[in-house]
């Protein structure tokens, strides 16, 4: 029986990045991993999502070619090609992960952990058992299914087989308008399928600032990208080779036809098969209950990741998966914020969030004033052709410190970074402005939004907002 002071069960980046910490922290560390270290992030998700929606930005600027004076005879896009550039970088990036575990001296087993007891972890199909002072479960997410809809991976399809795609579909249906499902939306519209996105709520991307989510929808539906908002998914059959979706929208009922059905309703816990149940771990629908430290109701067992169902995103994961093994090394690191985490979504244009939209404020209760600077007002906006989007920064009135960011636009998953330190830091919307940032760059819509809010926008005129300082 090996000894260890942490295992962890699941090495995507919760895991890896918590077998890293803990062993600076000098814990005698183990993984068990039964696929490939990274977890469905690396392999399966980020990763090879975003590669493939890099080769699908190309290709929506080349046929914009002769906007900026370059003639492209006889454009051919083929994906691919797309599709073995993406595994090949996961390919580097988890041999990266296995570099770095062995560099710190982190065991890494292959199997599948299961719990025998808070401190023992069975290893499947070998049956050796690894003794563990604390463990935490980092086993991730699963696509989440629909109620009378079956996966045959075939036509309907989830975004595992998606990203193994080949050729993209004439027409393809995409259930769910949430972040993974306009992904792929931008990516098989550049490659010219016909997509229609079905979303059950009032917009896409239904999480975000409403003015986001409707500058996005113009920006598909210019992009040929259809869409349904308030539509429910009553049947899904297979014929013929093709999906039939009938879909209520309000009092009208439709069909939508497709070569493809992909499932992007979000993430369930995995969290079977583990043991948690048996053992006495507290469960809400899959989803490992834990505290402000990542402790679970059972001594010694933590929890990180998608399995908590917390904000299930990968950096949210290493985060937690840090603060849970600093606890256990003896240290107080503070409780994670989770509103305050950025959230971002890579179609073009790119969105991203962090903190409280405007209408959240309101019904928090907070005398609410924003700041928005549109990117057409941008210099690098106008000089990339990037002007779609805006930035909104959303503050309490009576103290001007800043509740939360809402961007559209080209980079706008790194001009989060900043938006984030500022919540993370309590700065006022003073604090920013006073900011010096370098010109020409897309980041001076963030100070610019925040001169806004206090009504002293430089580079854009609008009416002061009440109370505006001088």
């Amino acid at each position: 029986m090996a000894e260890y002071d942490v295992v962890i069960i699941g090495g995507g980046p919760g895991g890896y990045v918590a077998a890293i910490r803990a062993a600076q922290l000098g814990l005698k560390t183990a993984v068990v991993e039964k696929d490939r270290l990274g977890g469905t992030c690396l392999n399966w998700g980020c990763i090879p999502t975003k590669a493939l929606l890099f080769n699908a930005e190309l290709v929506h600027l080349f046929r914009r070619a002769q906007e900026f004076g370059i003639t492209c005879d006889n454009l051919q896009v083929d994906l691919a090609p797309a599709v073995d550039r993406s595994r090949q970088v996961v390919d580097r990036m988890v041999s990266g992960v296995e570099f770095l575990l062995q560099k710190n001296k982190v065991a890494v087993v292959s199997g599948s952990g299961t719990l025998k007891s808070r401190n023992e972890v069975v290893i499947e199909p070998s049956g050796d058992v690894l003794d563990a002072a604390h463990v935490v479960i980092a086993s991730g997410g699963v696509p989440r299914t629909l109620p009378g809809i079956e996966i045959d991976g075939r036509t309907v399809i989830t975004s595992r087989e998606a990203l193994e795609l080949r050729e993209p579909p004439a027409s393809i249906a995409i259930i769910g308008g949430g972040p993974i499902g306009v992904e792929f939306a931008y990516l098989y519209a550049g490659y010219g399928s016909q997509v229609t996105v079905i979303e059950m709520l009032d917009h896409l991307l239904p999480q975000e600032d409403q003015e986001v989510s409707r500058m996005l929808e113009r920006a598909l539906k210019q992009q040929g990208i259809a869409f349904l908002t308030k539509a429910t998914v009553r049947e899904l059959r297979v014929s013929g080779g093709k999906a039939h979706i009938a879909v209520a929208v309000g009092d009208r009922e439709q069909e939508v036809e497709a070569d493809k059905a992909l499932v992007a309703a979000g993430t369930a816990a995995n969290s079977a098969g583990l043991g948690l149940e048996e053992l006495g771990v507290a469960l809400d629908r899959g989803f490992v209950q834990i505290d402000d430290r990542l402790k679970t109701n059972v001594e010694g067992v933590y929890a990180i990741g998608d399995v908590t169902g917390k904000l299930m995103l990968a950096h949210v994961a290493s985060e937690q998966g840090v603060i849970a093994v600093e606890g256990i090394a003896g240290n107080a690191p503070p409780a994670p914020d989770y509103l305050k985490m950025p959230r971002c979504t890579y179609c073009q244009p790119q969105v991203a969030s962090c903190g409280l939209t405007e209408a959240q404020a309101r019904e928090r209760g907070y005398q609410v004033r924003v700041g928005r600077f549109p990117f057409r007002a941008n210099g690098k906006a106008m000089a990339s052709a990037a002007t779609d989007g805006f930035a909104k920064v959303v503050i309490d009135a009576d103290s001007g410190e800043m509740l939360g960011w809402n961007i559209i636009g080209a980079e706008a998953t790194a001009l989060i970074a900043e938006a984030a330190l500022s919540l993370a830091t309590e700065s006022t919307a003073a604090d920013l402005s006073r900011t010096v940032h370098a010109h020409p760059t897309l980041s001076e819509a963030l100070k610019e939004a925040a001169l806004a809010a206090q009504g002293r926008s430089i580079h854009f005129w609008s009416e002061p907002s009440r109370g505006a300082t001088a």
